[in-house]
């Protein structure tokens, strides 16, 4: 009973597979016959596309009867001998009809390409040849342009980041500059702050020493004291004996200079002047100077210092109107002031000197005369410690208020010993 069963569902799933094969060749068939029509209105390309897909189209049929006839021994193991055989029959049939179909597809496609003219083909590889060409042109422009855009892009790109570096340095010289300014201007505040602290701790120090010392030994401060004065009293005899050595030297002149000087008529004009309109005996004395270019020089008195000075400024033959030189000296016996002055107007040049005291060397400024005397003045008394009575600001430009003494004075002694 189970074999009669097992017969009657191999013969059902025999006729099912009958049938779909007899479907598949009828479809294959439509499919082809489609396909024919088709191929006739594609151009050459298409033609070859559909004969290589046929081609693919068999061998996949030849495949299939292959695994077909492998699978139906398989089956007709089940069967009876009878319907195995007619199975075998049928399938052998299908096999070769798949074959002849596979070998028809094969034919077709050569002899459709056989068919196709010797014109057709040239045509077609012109074309071919003609659309590669027409790629390799549009790729080349397209890398040209993407090269060129790339070119451009990268410049652009490298201009902003050269102006972006610059920019970002000048910020940071800029930075560092302020920080510096402000760095040094504080080191300066602070450092001056500290020197005048530091001085008046030494001289605090220094007071307290000689304190202790008077205190501890009274006779030796005295002899001390007693020392320095016998010093001093020394240095001003030595001072007093070389100015008159200079001056024996100075009236007698073992060789005189016999011929006059150039500017003698300059020296000339100015005492005349001078002694017209503020009187002959406003002149200290008056010299050709050989030492210095022979430049005209005038010994003015301290009472007629200012007045020389302003006719030398304002009058019309002599219109002084530069100031070159202001500097104080001390000869031990006196101190003295020398102004060096020219006219623009007239092209000529002259020396003013004045002699002060030397305990109390005091002279009237000449700043509102000349603007150019103003430092120079402060630099004079800030060193030998004449004073310009008159000056707008007189003050210590050098050593600053806090120092002792007035170190270009020959009897200077640092108030300081350590220095």
């Amino acid at each position: 009973m189970t074999n009669d069963k097992d017969l009657e569902q191999a013969k059902k799933e025999a006729a099912a597979k009958a049938k779909a094969a007899a479907l598949a060749r009828k479809k294959a068939k439509e499919e082809e016959k489609a396909g024919s029509e088709e191929n006739e209105e594609l151009s050459l390309e298409e033609r070859k596309a559909a004969a290589a897909a046929k081609a693919k189209a068999a061998g996949l049929a030849r495949k299939k009867a292959k695994e077909a006839e492998m699978a139906a021994p398989e089956q007709s193991e089940e069967l009876s001998l009878e319907e195995r055989k007619a199975a075998a029959a049928a399938k052998a049939k299908a096999a070769a009809l798949a074959r002849k179909k596979a070998k028809e597809a094969e034919m077709a496609a050569p002899e459709q390409s056989e068919e196709l003219s010797l014109e057709e083909r040239k045509a077609a590889a012109a074309a071919k040849a003609i659309a590669a060409g027409l790629a390799r042109k549009k790729a080349k422009e397209e890398e040209k342009a993407g090269s060129e855009k790339s070119e451009e892009l990268s410049l652009a790109e490298r201009k902003a980041a050269a102006v972006e570096k610059a920019k970002a340095a000048a910020l940071a010289r800029k930075k560092a500059k302020e920080e510096e300014k402000a760095g040094s201007e504080q080191s300066e505040e602070l450092s001056l702050e500290e020197r005048k602290a530091a001085a008046v701790e030494k001289a605090k120090a220094a007071a307290l020493a000689r304190k202790k010392a008077k205190e501890s030994s009274p006779d030796m401060e005295d002899s001390e004291e007693a020392a320095k004065k016998k010093a001093v009293a020394a240095a001003k005899a030595k001072a007093a004996a070389r100015a008159k050595a200079k001056e024996v030297s100075t009236d007698i002149d073992p060789t005189p200079d016999a011929s006059p000087s150039i500017n003698q008529p300059l020296l000339d004009k100015y005492i005349a002047i001078i002694s017209q309109n503020i009187g002959s005996d406003a002149l200290e004395d008056s010299y050709i100077n050989k030492l210095s270019k022979d430049v005209p020089t005038l010994v003015a008195k301290p009472d007629t210092y200012l007045k020389i000075a302003q006719y030398l400024k304002f009058n019309e033959n002599l219109r002084f109107d530069y100031l070159s030189e202001l500097h104080g000296t001390d000869f031990e016996t006196h101190m003295e002031v020398y102004v060096h002055l020219y006219s623009h107007k007239h092209h000529h040049p002259v020396a003013l000197k004045v002699k002060l005291n030397r305990s109390e060397p005091v002279i009237p400024s000449i700043v509102h005369l000349w603007q150019g005397a103003n430092w120079p003045e402060c630099e004079t008394y800030d060193l030998l410690g004449i004073i310009f009575e008159g000056h707008p600001d007189l003050k210590r430009i050098m050593l600053g208020e806090h120092w002792v003494g007035h170190p270009l004075r020959k009897d200077y002694e640092p108030y300081d010993v350590e220095v």
